[in-house]
């Protein structure tokens, strides 16, 4: 291979997309139910020093919670977005169409 061909680089594959909010329930949920499986336990965690387990766990529920209304607002900003550039694009597409177009997407 010569330096040139090594310099060649391949362009970036496009980001897949995953559904984020299933992805942050089921770790909230894992989470919680960690903390519910620890509570029996905590006498014997708190003898070992390992008291602030359950509390970790529950501290990942609660993160949890936020990461799901994050990723719900971002959903809907995104929406958002998608729903203006459509209605942009075809505003261009369609200048003579009325504002009251039954065709024109709405928000």
């Amino acid at each position: 291979m010569t330096r040139q061909q090594a310099r060649i680089r391949r362009p970036d594959p496009e980001p897949l997309e995953a559904d984020d909010v299933k992805i942050v329930a089921v770790g909230t949920v894992v989470w919680f139910a960690l903390f519910l499986v620890s509570l029996p336990f905590r006498g014997t965690l708190a003898d070992d020093g390992h008291e602030w387990w359950s509390w970790c766990a529950l501290a990942g529920a609660g993160l949890g919670i936020l990461g799901l209304w994050y990723v719900r607002r971002r959903h809907a900003a995104l929406d958002r977005r998608d729903a203006e550039r459509y209605a942009a694009e075809y505003a261009a597409r369609h200048p003579d169409a009325p504002r009251d177009d039954p065709d024109m997407p709405r928000d």
